[in-house]
């Protein structure tokens, strides 16, 4: 039996060989990018953080402010940073598993290297410049701390790197992730503007859990369900209206951790970049706040900005036709990691690709997806110079670029000016009839008058600059009501190619009736309007209600413990619901806990929900975990971070937001989602013009989101569920007389 030991032996010998190569393999697998930036350039910032932690970076240059941002996210939150880095890089599968492995796919499938590759060199020297040296941060950060590393040989990077996880993600902002998402699942495409497209799939059922399963070759929706539910309030306000300063509130609704949740930060170099405001991780500079002399702030939009076309292809899936000639198709094999356990599996997809874009194939054929800013990394140069601007001209200016795919953005400065814009880089769109061209539906892939080039101009898509009202907000609804009645856009002067969204938040709905009958907007009125948390009886409220009214039951259920005599006492307490969740109602509690299925039904062209059902759902969780329906809400949702825990206010559709959460053991609603970074800023005016900017902000939980040993992982939340704002200090003098920690940070050594 000598053979049989020698043969246990090397089965032993190829099982651990076998193990090591897929523990070990990725690392070494991983690919660097291309580009490569040269001399390496040595750089020195100073960081000094304030009684909250929020780090002020200075430096000579912008390229030494970007070094030290990276250096001083790295400090509280490298964690994120790195899971970003490596969406940048195709590798977040080895860190993730299938989930990440999902973001992987769309990497590739996007071409976000590619497009990283062919366009960064292209940026204006400056630009990448800002970049190279926000790597050579990160760098210097990993190569002192590696402790912290999650994943061999993910570091060094350098600015095409950052650039592809721009071009990775900007996209699932306007909901791209809704085109491809169905069309890999083979599932009806649905916009968050219109009805669903129509003409597909064509009499298919919908997949199976089975089916959807990432091992087996499809690929859920990245960034997850909640990607669709992203949103925002902004509002700006003249001196006129406020009887004192011009006002911008941006008020963002992001998830509060992960790769799009907020960091607070202020820049100033002498080269005159000098800005206070807001990033997400893996980016150089802020997105949003303000300078000394104008700011802004954004919430996401969703206009029409994909177009899907049906391809002809031949038998053997090599070429498709176009304007009646035969054409290559683009495969390439690519190899995505898979961490699962111990193990790192390669999985091999193959992604596809045509003149007019990423390509997907599905049991229904083969679809090509072409996106505004698709091929583009211009965004990148665009948010820098923004940064720089000093009046409405000079921002305009950049915004017109149409360079930045998408996002509302909401505009003031201390000469008193107030905009508005619905930035999208929305497709330039032939006008043609519906027979030729029909936008809504599946395109004819076969004729190259339908494949457009670039954005519109800037003229064309809406757009308020100084309303006769005072006054401007947008909370994720249509851009026909923004500025009250007179002042407000037509939308039949807007071409309907351009796809302009048309629908309404409840957000919408009570930030229109509250700025309208107002009379002077001064702090304390806008506070009031920021902080609401009632729901109007329209819309997707108004239609749930009457499904709640119109529900019958055979008799009287005494038992409220039985199934059937929770649903009907639940019924009845929600009869007598106040509109608002403020936890002061005692339906309150369960309305919260109904509405958000409603809201993503009507929100995201969902079938909607048997109000039946989620009231048993509703009733059975609150019966459940607190013995009772009529529980206070803020008993329920929580703010929670390590060992705080603290009661929220607000509902998944209110202007106070408190979107969506986590089911916790205890059964409270963690929030995961909602009011995140809010900034106040103020630009004196009449006797008090000329006098320095002025502004607050707070952040749900804290500056070092995930270190828990540090001072600053929870120390805002108290602040934030008391509706309270914190100083930001944005001039140096004020920076100095608060400072807790100051320090330089270089490269040299």
């Amino acid at each position: 039996m000598k053979w049989l030991g020698r043969g246990v032996f090397a089965l032993a010998v190829l099982s651990i060989a076998a193990f090591v190569t897929l523990a070990s393999w990725e690392p070494f697998f991983a690919k660097q990018a291309s580009y490569s930036p040269g001399k390496a350039e040595i750089y020195e910032a100073e960081i000094v953080r304030d009684e909250f932690g929020v780090p002020h970076i200075y430096g000579k240059t912008d390229p030494d402010v970007a070094f030290g941002v990276a250096i001083a996210h790295a400090e509280d939150d490298f964690f994120t940073l790195q899971d970003v880095i490596a969406m940048s890089r195709g590798r977040y599968g080895a860190i993730a598993g299938e989930e990440g492995a999902t973001f992987d796919y769309v990497y590739h499938l996007l071409d976000a290297r590619g497009t990283a590759e062919r366009k960064y060199p292209e940026l204006p020297e400056d630009t990448r410049a800002l970049f190279e040296a926000y790597a050579a941060g990160l760098n210097h950060y990993a190569k002192a701390n590696t402790d912290e590393l999650k994943l061999g040989n993910l570091f060094p990077v350098n600015g095409e790197d950052v650039a592809a996880g721009f071009v990775l993600r900007q996209p699932f902002f306007y909901g791209l992730g809704n085109v491809i998402g169905p069309l890999v699942a083979g599932e009806p495409l649905q916009r968050e503007f219109g009805p669903d497209i129509p003409g597909f799939p064509r009499d298919k059922p919908a997949p199976d859990a089975a089916e959807q399963a990432f091992l087996t070759g499809t690929h859920p929706l990245p960034w997850g369900e909640e990607a669709g539910l992203l949103g925002s309030n902004a509002w700006a306000v003249t001196p006129e209206r406020s009887g004192g300063p011009t006002t911008l509130i941006s008020n963002s609704h992001q998830p509060l951790r992960g790769g799009v949740a907020w960091y607070e930060f202020s820049v100033e170099s002498e080269d005159g970049w000098h800005f206070t405001g807001a990033n997400f991780p893996g980016s150089p500079f802020p997105f949003l706040g303000h300078n000394r002399h104008l700011g802004w702030t954004n919430t996401v939009n969703r206009p029409d900005m994909a177009d899907v076309y049906e391809l002809e292809v031949n038998d053997a899936g090599t070429q498709y036709r176009l304007d009646g000639e035969w054409r290559d198709l683009q495969r390439k094999t690519v190899t995505l990691p898979v961490k699962l356990g111990p193990v790192t599996l390669p999985i091999r997809r193959e992604v596809l690709r045509s003149i007019h874009g990423p390509v997907i194939q599905n049991d229904e054929g083969y679809f090509a997806i072409r996106y505004g800013g698709i091929d583009s990394v211009e965004q990148l140069d665009a948010y820098y110079r923004l940064n720089k601007t000093t009046n409405l001209e000079e921002w305009q200016e950049q915004i017109g670029r149409m360079a930045i795919p998408s996002t509302n953005f909401v505009y003031a400065d201390e000469a008193g000016n107030i905009a508005y814009v619905y930035n999208a880089a929305i497709p330039d769109r032939p006008e043609l009839d519906e027979v030729r061209a029909n936008w809504r539906g599946i395109l004819d892939g076969t004729k190259s008058e339908l494949i457009w080039d670039g954005p519109v101009e800037y003229e064309e898509i809406p757009k308020l600059i100084n309303p006769q009202s005072g006054w401007l907000y947008n909370a994720n609804n249509e851009p026909f009501t923004a500025a009250g009645e007179g002042s407000d856009l037509s939308p039949e002067d807007f071409s309907p190619v351009l796809g302009v969204e048309r629908k309404q938040t409840n957000r919408s709905r009570r930030a229109y009736k509250l700025l309208s009958e107002a009379g002077t907007l001064d702090r304390a009125t806008l506070e009031r309007i920021k902080y609401d948390t009632g729901y109007e009886r329209e819309g997707y409220i108004a239609r749930m209600f009457a499904d709640i009214e119109s529900l019958e039951f055979p008799l009287r259920m005494k038992d409220a413990g039985s199934t059937g005599g929770r649903v009907q006492e639940a019924r009845d307490l929600l009869l007598q619901w106040d509109f608002s969740a403020d936890s002061r109602g005692s339906a309150d509690a369960l309305a919260y806990l109904l509405i958000r299925d409603f809201m993503s039904a009507e929100y995201q062209n969902r079938e909607w929900p048997d109000v039946r059902e989620k009231l048993e759902e509703a009733a059975d969780h609150l019966f459940d975990h607190f013995g009772r329906l009529d529980p206070p809400m803020s008993d329920l949702v929580r703010l929670r971070q390590g060992d705080v825990d603290l009661p929220l206010t607000g509902g998944s559709d209110t202007l106070r937001a408190a979107t969506t959460w986590r089911v916790d053991d205890d059964g409270r609603l963690s929030l995961v989602h909602g009011d995140s970074f809010i900034q106040w800023v103020e630009w004196p005016s009449g006797e008090n013009a000329g006098e320095r900017v002025f502004s607050r902000s707070i952040q749900p939980f804290g500056a070092a989101i995930t270190r828990p040993e540090s001072p600053h992982y929870t120390d805002q939340m108290q602040l934030f569920v008391d509706h309270k704002l914190k100083p930001v200090y944005f001039w140096r003098d004020d920076v100095l007389a608060n400072a807790k920690r100051r320090y330089t940070v270089s490269n040299a050594q």
